[in-house]
């Protein structure tokens, strides 16, 4: 199955991918294999994800999270839906 994920890097950052196998990917990220962000910040931890049907949903929501301020993220991560909205890049505060 398809997934989106955030991983949270050694120094604090979060990392936005997405995959048709998450164990497999983020053993590859914690290995250092995956040349990029991630690389240079381990360790890795796996701090969210989401299924999706197809690929192609994976990887759209992966540019959409990518979109986002950390802000954002971390309430998404942390189960705060109800906050989503008004972290919403011009919404109203």
């Amino acid at each position: 199955m398809p997934y989106t994920y955030i991983l949270e890097c050694a120094d604090g950052s979060l990392y936005v991918g997405s995959t048709r196998n998450l164990d497999q990917r983020v053993n590859e990220h914690a290995l250092g294999t995956v040349a990029g962000h991630t690389a240079t910040r381990r360790p890795v931890k796996l701090v969210w994800y989401q299924e999706s049907e197809r690929i192609s949903d994976a990887y759209w929501l992966e540019h959409q999270l990518k979109r986002w301020r950390r802000e954002k993220k971390l309430a998404l991560i942390e189960g705060r839906v109800h906050d989503l909205p008004a972290l919403a890049r011009g919404a109203r505060r």
